[in-house]
């Protein structure tokens, strides 16, 4: 039955949209410019776009939405740019803006500057994809457009995401490397607006030399968080619950990006006690252990490199420092870091992130699907109880929090 219903709400879409078609040739030229507006933002719809609106004013004509169908957001962005292109874009001397949401929060907008080469090209080509613009600002659009309704809502629809866990260390002068090989899937779901609730089950593997407590099925993250947007190119997410590392507790995140929008300032703070899974049964210690990290970083566009500059505190109160040197590509990202804390040997190493396929897909309500990524990072100096932190959602990585740079996704339309 559901497959049927799925079927007839396609073929109807269609017939409504062959039925604006035959009635073009009544409109008067602003009209049927609407109509076409209203056509492509339904075709964004059957493309599997989330959460999308379109409105128009006498300055500006808006689209919203969520790219959920293309696992990369520049290689998704840039087909939704392309059919907009092709139907989309308003009378000449309006301006377009596409705002993006991530989980229904609005991260960043393209705006459109007609040129006499882009008008010229075909959709899909460099010169039309160059006279799109990315940035941090929304302008005025977003406070016009956030209460409309919005079509193929992402609210409430279920993904069971599995993201593979490899551990690696190297205590044994016998052994090269002592293994422990996890599947975590975990159910992810959004109720309203920002908010996640994720809840993960660990599943071993291979376990060689993590204790016989690693190699048993049990919970791993179970956590509710809550992103928001503030004013003023700010960022901010909450969340509560069990972390990785044997970590519970409370954690908030803001990430700020100045007017030049190179340059952005982080600040962390969590309070966070241990606990631990043995099967299913939760141990926990009421000892409260505050953990800091405030820094800033900056992006060099012409090479999609970011450098960042922490000051942290880590979970056994020392405080000390790190840079991060990171290169972002279409599939990966790759790059070094170095930490120096009080009365700990100075550390470093690599990590990369990488993407993993499929690229593209669609969800209904129900989707099972591999993580976004897979990454690792490794610890040359082999240290074992120093610079500990941990992590307040199972995707938060270097690729994760770059996917939305304006400098990037600038990058990705134009060589895409």
């Amino acid at each position: 039955m559901n497959r049927k219903s799925s079927i007839r709400a396609i073929l109807l879409r269609k017939e409504c949209l062959l039925f604006f078609l035959l009635l073009l040739p009544m409109f008067t030229k602003a009209q049927y410019n609407k109509v076409y507006a209203d056509i492509t933002a339904n075709m964004l719809v059957d493309m599997g776009f989330e959460n999308v609106i379109w409105s128009e004013d006498e300055k500006e004509r808006v689209y919203v939405l969520e790219n959920t169908p293309w696992r990369l957001q520049g290689v998704g962005l840039a087909h939704a740019i392309d059919r907009i292109q092709k139907t989309g874009l308003p009378e000449k001397g309006k301006s377009c803006r596409i705002v993006v949401l991530d989980n229904n929060i609005p991260q960043i907008s393209l705006i459109y500057t007609a040129n006499p080469d882009s008008l010229k090209a075909a959709p899909g080509s460099y010169a039309a994809r160059s006279a799109w613009d990315a940035t941090y600002d929304l302008g005025d659009s977003w406070d016009k457009v956030k209460k409309e309704y919005r079509m193929n809502s992402s609210l409430f629809k279920v993904d069971v995401v599995v993201y593979p866990e490899l551990y690696l260390k190297n205590l044994i002068i016998t052994q090269i490397y002592q293994v422990l090989f996890n599947l975590s899937p975990a159910i992810e779901v959004s109720f309203w607006n920002g908010m996640k609730l994720t809840a993960q089950m660990v599943f071993p593997i291979y376990n060689d030399g993590y204790g016989p407590w690693a190699g048993k099925i049990h919970p791993g993250m179970v956590t509710l968080s809550q992103s928001f947007r503030l004013p003023y190119r700010t960022f901010a997410r909450a969340s509560v619950g069990l972390f990785n590392a044997d970590r519970y507790g409370v954690d908030l995140a803001v990430t700020h990006h100045l007017k030049d929008e190179r340059f952005s300032l982080e600040g962390r703070i969590g309070c966070t006690g241990t606990g631990s899974w043995q099967k299913f049964e939760y141990h926990y210690g009421t000892h409260q252990r505050v953990t800091w990290s405030l820094g800033g970083s900056f992006y060099w566009p012409k090479y999609n490199t970011q450098v960042s500059l922490k000051a942290e505190q880590y979970l056994l109160g020392e405080i000390g420092g790190r840079i991060d040197l990171i290169r972002h590509f279409r599939y990966c990202s790759i790059g070094f870091y170095a930490m120096k804390a009080q009365g700990a040997l100075k550390n470093g190493g690599f990590r990369f992130q990488v993407a993993l396929p499929p690229y593209k897909y669609k969800r209904k309500n129900v989707r099972v699907l591999p993580s976004d990524n897979w990454g690792m990072s490794y610890n040359a100096g082999n240290e074992r109880y120093y610079y500990k932190g941990y992590k307040a959602s199972p995707n938060d990585n270097i690729m994760q929090q770059n996917q939305f740079n304006p400098y990037f996704i600038k990058s990705e339309l134009l060589n895409f």
